[in-house]
């Protein structure tokens, strides 16, 4: 994941000609704390884990991004997502820069009282470096927004009351309404951008999805209600497909009541690993990393691929795919919709105001398009796919707001 981020990151640098002094300082994160996390569960036994947060760039404002519990977090996974994160933040133009972390547990291993003992542990070792104008956590893998609200709620033990030290908390507890969906919505805006420039029509297009957690099976509903065809979909437990379309509230439905697409009645099964090289027009990888390869890239058929999951496309497949001619909307852009609406979370925090859902959600697309027609915009100009596009984009903005804050009179390109 780090290999793949600096690919990006150094290949938009080559068009932008920075020095090799400039990309390391861009590169280094601010700070990588790790903090020793150890609990006496309720068994009496003594459990030990390892807390992460790195802290990437704060040029643009307070650091952002989500906490992942999962025993593969370390150091150098949590520092290529949050350099993701300061480029993901800069594409969208949100007042954020980057940051990651997370616990090295299985949380489908603990109890419930062992998780929450945990995660106070860590805001309590943590607490002194991260807070609403400094580093503001969110939910990622294994985390949600009760686990949220469990920071929220030792932080301010500390700090009196502080309901913006987080984002993605519940509803009840000052989250803002739209979060759930904000980044399967993003993706639709998005793609309806890409149509639109195309002259093309979401009734005309059959769409497969890889992936039906949060991400996944919100863009194939938002997408499917604008008229489109989804026509298959898969999982961790297999693929599903319709060649008229499946019904994707049903779906929903299923997965929620079986834990997967597996055995859902009103499509025919297939083997899973067969979505991405599905007869569609538009393929939405919203789950594993690299899940595009050089061992599958050949027999891609669609002609848009929106990224909903982070680094689904490797950088070989990513090259053999620009050169056939496919539309790639990268992650950093297609799935920036879920840091969005947390910045509107955390803006209403600050002001002690809510936002209703259509307001929420009207703002998300004014942000969404926009951020499609800059990167675009750059595309063009340069004569570059759209990925690199978004990687010089965000540079720029980080570099030129960097150079802002200091007066350095050397001559870099921002």
């Amino acid at each position: 994941m780090l290999t793949e981020s600096h690919f990006y990151f150094n290949k938009a640098a080559d068009v932008l000609g920075l020095s090799k002094k400039i990309r390391e300082i861009l590169l280094t994160p601010l700070r990588s704390i790790k903090a020793e996390l150890t609990i006496e569960s309720e068994t009496g036994e003594l459990l030990h884990y390892i807390g992460y947060r790195v802290q990437h760039n704060n040029a643009r404002g307070p650091m952002k991004g989500g906490l992942r519990f999962h025993p593969s977090v370390d150091e150098d996974h949590a520092t290529a997502l949050a350099n993701l994160m300061t480029w993901k933040t800069a594409v969208v133009d949100v007042p954020f820069g980057g940051a990651k972390g997370g616990i090295n547990c299985d949380p489908n291993s603990m109890s419930e009282k062992d998780l929450y003992m945990l995660t106070r542990r860590f805001v309590e070792q943590m607490k002194d470096v991260i807070g609403p104008t400094t580093d503001i956590p969110a939910p990622d893998v294994n985390t949600n927004a009760r686990i949220m609200g469990w920071i929220m709620d030792e932080y301010s033990k500390y700090e009196g009351f502080s309901p913006a030290i987080v984002t993605g908390k519940p509803i009840h507890l000052f989250g803002s309404e739209g979060r759930e969906e904000a980044t399967g919505r993003g993706v639709m805006y998005v793609l309806a951008e890409a149509l639109k420039e195309k002259s093309w029509r979401f009734p005309d297009m059959l769409v497969a999805v890889q992936g039906f957690g949060n991400v996944g099976s919100n863009a194939a509903r938002l997408i499917a209600e604008q008229g489109a065809k989804i026509v298959a979909v898969a999982d961790h437990t297999g693929g599903i497909s319709n060649s008229n379309g499946l019904d994707i509230p049903a779906l929903i439905q299923w997965v929620k009541e079986h834990g997967g697409v597996k055995g859902f009645p009103e499509g025919e099964a297939f083997n899973g690993l067969d979505i991405i090289t599905w007869d569609v027009d538009v393929l939405i990888p919203a789950a594993l990393e690299d899940a595009i390869n050089q061992e599958n890239v050949d027999g891609i058929k669609a002609k848009i691929i929106v990224e909903g999951a982070n680094g689904p496309t490797s950088p070989e497949a990513n090259e053999i795919l620009t050169e056939k001619g496919v539309l790639i909307i990268p992650d950093i852009l297609a799935n920036a919709g879920g840091v969005t609406v947390s910045y509107f979370e955390w803006a209403q925090n600050i002001q002690q105001f809510r936002w209703d859902l259509d307001r929420v959600n009207k703002e998300l697309s004014k942000v969404m398009h926009k951020a499609y027609k800059a990167v675009r915009q750059v595309a063009s100009d340069k004569n570059i796919d759209m990925r690199t596009a978004a990687f010089v984009l965000a540079i720029q903005r980080v570099g030129a707001a960097a150079l802002a804050r200091v007066s350095i009179k050397s001559e870099i390109p921002f």
